[in-house]
């Protein structure tokens, strides 16, 4: 299945769906009641098992997540791979048009920082 950049954004838009790879990311391989025990535990999520479950669809068709079934449990896995097209697009660039090599601060964020000059 060959997956869009966009549908990694769409997947990511999402602060819940953010907070699962969080998640996946302290402690992975954790089955659909493990996710909602932690979300619920450690961030007061109070979302259903079924809407869980259906950010986890989201996230599994845009690549970030693997799953593996051993009986009649299902496993899920980060995936990080889908995110390497974006970081090769934007974030390993060894120079943008302005001269500045990759990681200086952004121009926005400074701004909101310091005040408008």
């Amino acid at each position: 299945m060959v997956r869009r950049v966009g549908d990694v954004f769409k997947a990511l838009a999402d602060s819940t769906r953010r907070t699962i790879l969080d998640e996946l990311t302290d402690r992975n391989g954790q089955t659909l009641f493990e996710i909602c025990a932690r979300l619920c535990t450690k961030h007061g999520l109070g979302s259903s098992r079924q809407a869980i479950s259906q950010h986890l669809d989201v996230l599994e068709s845009a690549g970030l997540v693997e799953t593996r079934r051993e009986g009649r449990y299902k496993f899920h896995y980060i995936n990080t791979g889908p995110l390497r097209p974006i970081v090769e697009r934007w974030l390993d660039r060894p120079e943008d048009a302005g001269g500045r090599t990759g990681g200086g601060a952004d121009p926005a964020e400074t701004e909101r920082k310091e005040g408008p000059t």
